[in-house]
């Protein structure tokens, strides 16, 4: 089943309205960090998006990445519990919930308004060029799969 577009403003309404409810001490129902740390986890990818972090895998893991995993990260299947994570996006420090909850949605809006056309004209840092679908996938199915974690 797809899942829905980024793209939209009502899908960005609906993924806020999820965010919203987590609270600071929001328990995980799986894994190790704690919701500030996931929201900043959650960070990574749009701040690749608009390279305010350039920090690329090896380029052994590059190829290995674009040959075993794309598919894997980037299809409609949901990630499944403690995945393994790329080392870019692991956040053991300390991270302020709402400073990272305000981060989140304006990278989320960001991209709404940079549009499936715009996207698709530059690289994932680990993936290369990715399709409209690919890109979608790849950031709700993230989103999801850690507000999952969270309960909401």
């Amino acid at each position: 089943m797809p899942f829905p577009s980024i793209f939209l403003s009502e899908t960005s309404r609906q993924i806020f309205e999820r965010i919203d409810a987590l609270q600071p001490d929001s328990p995980a129902l799986w894994g190790k960090m704690h919701v500030a740390q996931m929201l900043a986890h959650l960070c990574v990818p749009y701040e690749q998006i608009k390279g305010e972090n350039t920090q690329q895998p090896p380029w052994f893991m590059k190829i290995i990445l674009k040959l075993f995993l794309k598919k894997t990260l980037t299809n409609e299947v949901p990630y499944q519990k403690n995945a393994p994570t790329a080392p870019a996006f692991i956040k053991v420090e300390i991270h302020d919930f709402e400073n990272e909850k305000r981060r989140l949605k304006s990278y989320i809006t960001d991209i709404e308004k940079m549009g499936a056309e715009q996207l698709c004209q530059q690289a994932s840092l680990s993936l290369g060029m990715l399709k409209e679908s690919e890109w979608n996938n790849m950031l709700y199915k993230h989103l999801d799969h850690h507000l999952k974690q969270f309960g909401v």
